[in-house]
């Protein structure tokens, strides 16, 4: 078994100022993900630069003074930024003491009825604060 194992397994090492996107969880971004739908929620979180080798599989990165994470991660959580053109950082939410996301509502964009079986609903379209993505269709 360690030999199929093997075969799809690479070597990563990051040196000291390179730029890393970090994965907040291995599977599903259910902790960070304030959308209905996981699919479209963001995998990998960043680039934040890498500050210190603390062994050979763990690094610790500098992220944002909201960030209310511990910033020493397993380098399996982290994939190399590649090119020299800097994109957005996509920040992790920021979250309250309890770790829950901190997500309000600003304005109400629109409003659309839809059927829901036999019944109409009325949804809105909201645009967040504290969130990268765009606006939302909620239930109203």
């Amino acid at each position: 078994m360690k030999v199929y194992a093997d075969k799809r397994r690479t070597e990563r090492e990051f040196n000291v100022g390179d730029w890393v996107f970090l994965k907040l969880q291995p599977y599903k971004q259910t902790s960070v993900a304030v959308r209905k739908s996981l699919k479209l929620a963001s995998k990998f979180y960043g680039p934040y630069q890498v500050m210190k080798k603390i062994g050979p599989v763990a690094y610790k990165l500098e992220l944002p003074p909201t960030a209310k994470i511990y910033p020493v991660f397993h380098i399996s959580q982290l994939k190399k930024k590649i090119g020299a053109k800097m994109t957005p950082a996509i920040d992790p939410p920021v979250c309250s003491p309890d770790g829950q996301p901190l997500v309000y509502p600003t304005t109400i964009l629109d409003r659309r009825m839809v059927k829901r079986g036999n019944k109409p609903a009325v949804q809105v379209l909201v645009q967040w604060i504290n969130l990268p993505e765009e606006a939302t269709w909620e239930d109203y």
